[in-house]
Parts: C-alpha cells; sequence; structure tokens
C-alpha cells in the first residue's frame, strides 16, 4: 500500500484558537479511510486541508512524496481531486450540464462528453432527468448529481464531508455502493468524514478517530471498531458521550 497523503506537524489555527494539532499521519492509495470524531475535532477541516481549500497555519502535506499547497504549480495536483460537501450543491442548469462541467473546463470534446455523461448519469440513476433543472431534483438526487459531477473525470482521490446526512435509507444506500464502484473500477482513494459509525464500518478499509483536533488513535478499520487500542476511542464507538 503506497502512502499517497503525508500529513507532517500540521497545525490550523483561527485566530487565538487551535483547531488542528497533528504531528503525523499517512493516507494509502487505493483505499477508503473514514474519518470519526464527534463535532468540533478537526475532521471537516482536515479534509478541506487536503484538498487545497483552506491553508494550514504551519506544517507540511505531501501528496506522492511531494509537498504542496505553496505554489501556483499545485493546480495540476488540484485536478485529481474531487470533493462532494454534507449539502449538495448544484448549479443553476440541468442535470446533464451539472454533470458535464468538469469536463468542459478540461477542454474535452463535445462528443466524449456526451458519451461520459450518459454512461455516469446511468451509473448514478439520474440518465431519465438529465434535461430537468437540477434545482428541482430531490436532496438524494442532488448528492448523487454532486457526486457524479466530482467522478465524471475520474480524479485520482475523492474528499466526502458527511454526504449522506439527512438522506434517506435508499440515496445512502446508492451513493455507498457507489462509492465501492469507484474504488474497486478507477482506483479511487476515498476519504470520508463521517457521524455515521455503521457506514463507517460498511465503506472503511482505514479509520482515523479524531478529538479536539488531534488523532486519537489511527489503523485498520475493521481492528479500530473491534478493538480498539484507545479507551476514547472505544467510548466513542459505543455511543459513549466524550469532551
Amino acid at each position: 500500500m503506497a502512502v499517497l497523503f503525508e500529513v507532517k506537524d500540521l497545525v490550523k489555527s483561527y485566530g487565538s484558537k487551535r483547531v488542528l494539532n497533528i504531528e503525523s499521519l499517512e493516507l494509502h492509495g487505493g483505499r477508503t479511510t473514514a474519518v470519526i470524531g464527534p463535532s468540533g475535532a478537526g475532521k471537516s477541516t482536515l479534509l478541506m486541508i487536503l484538498n487545497g481549500l483552506e491553508a494550514a497555519t504551519s506544517g507540511n502535506v505531501l501528496y506522492a512524496g511531494k509537498s504542496i499547497w505553496k505554489s501556483k504549480s499545485d493546480m495540476a495536483v488540484r485536478r485529481e481531486l474531487a470533493m462532494v460537501f454534507q449539502k449538495p450543491v448544484v448549479f443553476n442548469s440541468s442535470v446533464y450540464d451539472n454533470a458535464a462541467y468538469g469536463l468542459r473546463l478540461r477542454g474535452q470534446s463535445k462528443q466524449s462528453t456526451e458519451k461520459q455523461v450518459a454512461e455516469m448519469l446511468e451509473l448514478v440513476g439520474l440518465r431519465e432527468q438529465q434535461k430537468q433543472r437540477a434545482a428541482t431534483l430531490s436532496g438524494g438526487e442532488a448528492q448523487r448529481l454532486a457526486l457524479a459531477r466530482a467522478m465524471i473525470y475520474k480524479p485520482r482521490v475523492l474528499f466526502l464531508d458527511e454526504p449522506t446526512t439527512n438522506l434517506d435509507p435508499a440515496n445512502v444506500a446508492m451513493i455507498e455502493k457507489l462509492l465501492d464502484y469507484f474504488k474497486s473500477e478507477y482506483s479511487t482513494t476515498i476519504v470520508i468524514v463521517t457521524h455515521n459509525m455503521h457506514q463507517a464500518k460498511r465503506l472503511a478499509d482505514d479509520a482515523v478517530f479524531m478529538l479536539e483536533g488531534g488523532i486519537i488513535e489511527k489503523g485498520e478499520a475493521a481492528r479500530m471498531f473491534e478493538n480498539p487500542a484507545e479507551v476514547k476511542t472505544r467510548d466513542f464507538i459505543a455511543g459513549v458521550m466524550i469532551y
């Protein structure tokens, strides 16, 4: 398992408030990592820094062995990453145009775009709605469209921040099935922040437990959920309130 992301001495502060303090963290390519922990643990902030959407206060983030987010040349890295947020983000245009957005930015031909959009919309169950305004979709449909738009150019890494919160069980199952498909078919590295322990158990190869901006425990998900090494990890997984 090759290390794809490596975090070293990462600190993120907002004024005098330190929200992240991570000495080291490695994320392996081609695997799904679940980042778990209570609200305010710093999970989403870590995701945003890895994706280059937030700047670290200090420390270093390495991607494929190279330090990133310190120069304009890192735009090439950004094109290999995609992110889906908790609240579905859709543009005020058709379902088709939403799905095609990334390909058009990359200068893809019309013929190739049409083919790839048709395949992706079929995959996420939105082929029949391709002419529909995206703003009229249900919450689950909109999140599947956001996932389609993120994955249509086959990014190397997909970040997800609570992607199934408030969705009905059918849409949760569909999205989880899609994530497994993308990992197996495209070798996509997936990093998902989730409060849903059942979802983390279903999806994750690896897990990271965060608390108060730091990492309490990390490792293979099956081992962590079945036999956590740290008391705080065990309490959190068991549903005990921790602070």
